[in-house]
């Protein structure tokens, strides 16, 4: 086996022009359809944790003074962290939705031109 030549092949094919398959643009079509609905479960999920956690903070006298003035402010931030990450789910779901209709009749048909080229 010549190592050299395989080698050769390898590096000449990274420079070599590619080209678009249609598998990769179906890909590339289903990205743009999901990502949207992702950075918005993510972002929002982190924030909603965030709230969350400054709230139990607050209520465990954690940080703040440790009045339960405070005490009562880290419930209800604590609740309103609960309510934003149970609401993540329907709000994630809902633009997934969107983007899947968005982008369905393009993802449909080139995947139909996939499945009869084979």
């Amino acid at each position: 086996m010549n190592t050299d030549k395989i080698y050769a092949e390898k590096i000449a094919s990274e420079y070599a022009p590619k080209e678009d398959s249609k598998v990769k643009a179906l890909k590339k079509l289903d990205g743009r359809a999901k990502i949207p609905a992702n950075v918005f479960a993510y972002t929002f999920g982190i924030i909603a944790a965030l709230i969350f956690g400054t709230g139990m903070c607050l209520s465990m006298k954690v940080i703040g003074d440790g009045t339960i003035i405070m005490m009562v402010v880290g419930i209800v931030i604590g609740v309103l962290g609960i309510v934003l990450m149970s609401i993540n789910y329907p709000i994630y779901k809902r633009i997934l939705e969107n983007g899947k209709k968005k982008y369905a009749s393009d993802i449909i048909e080139l995947a139909k031109r996939i499945s009869d080229e084979n």
